[in-house]
Formats: structure tokens, C-alpha cells, sequence
């Protein structure tokens, strides 16, 4: 679909990919809906839109609550007359052991990361038909397809989303409805302030593991996707596609590589307080309004490189075995 001037709704507006997607869009001229639980963080990331020239309606909501949700939509019609993008974006985790995470953070985080994009889709997926076209984007995770340890409510909530989307594009095949289109953007791992907003219950800090890309990358992802839908996309550079890959075609060596890689860089031996994060209220304290988390930079980069060698070396020799 060409840009132009349309009526975008984005969850999760607030910090991290959302507020970077908002501020792209804002740029391409779009008409935002913008919607997060926290009231004043949202509130800056419009003035920050609105800035660029954009017009802006903040909505607080939480995801998980249909009711929220369909206000939500409902909004965004009534304020534009139409809806023609949709991103599912809000979510949610905790690190720790399945056994340590207490039950109602694990429930939650799959009531805001998997019923609130069924929620949305429900809400966007109506009035798309309804007026002739849309496009609805589900931002998930490469760990959809790569789960981590420590981290099994979030994984599993990322491969729940991506099933979901294929389940959307099945039904709309029944139906006959080519004008309305569902896509999945992959992100890697991604400068966000995730990592300080997730609840803890590992007893060591979490970090962003190398390599981190920006979270305008991510958004310049879903604007391409709002313009060329496709099925499914990563967001990040050629080693988070070859980590698929190598995944599908040998899956226990990764997930052991992986399963190491997260206990040695991901979670730091610096003792970390317990706490539940924002799983169940938003928090107002440090990098909540910011896109990103501060885990990016030159020196960072330069492992990034030094790291996609060696997957590209280390995928290549995986090629090589099974080719001998």
C-alpha cells in the first residue's frame, strides 16, 4: 500500500520499537493512534510524533482487556473515518526459571503478549474487511523460532503470535480476501529499554545479548511491510536469518550453543533484586519514554561484526558437513 496519509494504530507506542515505528510513521505523514498503558509516557511519545508534523490521538489501554481494545479501534475510526494499519506491538516478560517465575507473572505475560494480539486482530481485522483493506502486522521475535532459557513465558509467547498470523491468513484465504493482509516482522535482539522494564527472577541482571540492533531498524522494517506485505520478515541483520535456518536444519546444536551463549552473556553474575518489572503496571521510573535501552553503540557494533563472522563461518561449516 502506498503511505500517503493513512490511519495507523500501534500498541506499545510508548518506548522501545512502538515509540521508533510511531516516530517513522509520523515522518511518512501517517495519522496515528497511539496506545500504551502508561499515560505519560505515551503522552510524549505523541508530542514527540507531533513534532514531525503528524496527527496524533493517545488512547490508554491495556491489551489484554478486549473491551480496552475495541475502544481502541473504535477511536481510531471515529477521530479518521478509517483504519489501515493495525501493528500488535505491547508485550511483556520475565527472566528467570520456568520453576522460579511465579505463576500470575507467567499468565500474565501470555495474557498481554498472546490474547492481547488476538484482541487487536479481532478489533483491526473487523473494520479492515468491513471497509475494503488493511494490513495488520505482528511484531514477534526471532525467539519464536530460537527460545531462550529463562525466558520460556516470553519464547513461548513469540511462536504463539506466529501461529497466530498464519491462522489469520488461512482464514482470509477461505474468505476470499485478498485486500486485507497479515504480516510478522522477526526482530533480533533489539536496543530497547526491555531489559530494564522486565520482571526478574534469575538472581542475575539482564543485558542485551550481542549482537543488538537499533529499534528504528525494526520500524523501517514495518513500514516496509506496510507498504510491500509480506508473509513474514526478520528485523536484523543476516545472523538472526542464518540462526533460523540453522535451527530448522540442526536444532539440538543450537539450542545447546544458545542455551550457553544466554547463561554466559545474557545474564551477568551480578547478584540482581527480584522484582515483577511492568508485567502488571506500567513503570514511570528511568528509560521508559525512550526508544532505546542503551545497549548500542560503536563498541557494541564492532562485537556485533566480529560475532556475524563467526556465525557466517560457523553456518558454513554446518553446509560443508552435511554436503560431505
Amino acid at each position: 500500500m502506498r503511505l500517503g496519509n493513512p490511519v495507523v494504530v500501534i500498541t506499545g507506542a510508548s518506548s522501545g520499537i512502538g515509540r521508533a515505528t510511531a516516530l517513522r510513521c509520523a515522518d511518512e505523514g501517517a495519522r496515528l493512534v497511539l496506545a500504551a498503558r502508561g499515560a505519560a509516557a505515551l503522552e510524549s511519545a505523541a508530542r514527540d510524533c507531533r513534532k514531525r508534523g503528524a496527527t496524533v490521538v493517545a488512547v490508554t489501554a491495556d491489551v489484554s482487556d478486549a473491551a480496552q481494545v475495541e475502544t481502541l479501534a473504535a477511536r481510531a475510526v471515529e477521530e479518521f473515518g478509517r483504519l489501515d494499519v493495525w501493528v500488535n506491538n505491547a508485550a511483556v516478560g520475565a527472566f528467570g526459571r520456568i520453576a522460579d517465575v511465579p505463576p500470575e507473572d507467567f499468565q500474565r505475560i501470555l495474557d498481554v503478549n498472546i490474547t492481547g494480539y488476538v484482541n487487536g486482530a479481532r478489533a483491526a481485522l473487523a473494520r479492515m474487511t468491513a471497509q475494503g483493506g488493511g494490513v495488520l502486522i505482528n511484531v514477534a521475535s526471532i525467539v519464536g523460532e530460537t527460545p531462550l532459557p529463562y525466558s520460556a513465558a516470553y519464547s513461548m509467547s513469540k511462536a504463539a503470535v506466529r501461529a497466530l498470523s498464519v491462522s489469520l491468513r488461512s482464514e482470509l484465504v477461505l474468505d476470499a480476501r485478498q485486500d486485507v493482509s497479515v504480516c510478522t516482522v522477526l526482530p533480533a535482539t533489539i536496543d530497547t529499554p526491555f531489559y530494564q522494564h522486565a520482571a526478574n527472577y534469575s538472581g542475575r541482571k539482564p543485558v542485551a545479548m550481542p549482537p543488538v540492533y537499533t529499534a528504528d531498524r525494526v520500524a523501517k522494517t514495518v513500514l516496509r511491510a506496510m507498504r510491500h506485505p509480506r508473509r513474514e520478515v526478520v528485523a536484523g541483520g543476516v545472523a538472526a536469518r542464518l540462526l533460523m535456518l540453522q535451527h530448522k536444519a540442526t536444532p539440538g546444536t543450537v539450542e545447546r550453543a544458545i542455551a550457553r551463549q544466554v547463561d554466559r552473556t545474557q545474564l551477568r553474575r551480578k547478584p540482581a533484586a527480584t522484582t515483577s518489572g511492568n508485567v502488571h503496571r506500567s513503570l514511570d521510573a528511568g528509560r521508559k519514554g525512550s526508544v532505546d535501552g542503551g545497549w548500542h553503540g560503536r563498541r557494541r557494533t564492532a562485537r556485533r561484526r566480529v560475532l556475524t563472522a563467526a556465525v557466517l563461518a560457523g553456518a558454513a561449516a554446518v553446509v560443508r558437513k552435511r554436503m560431505a
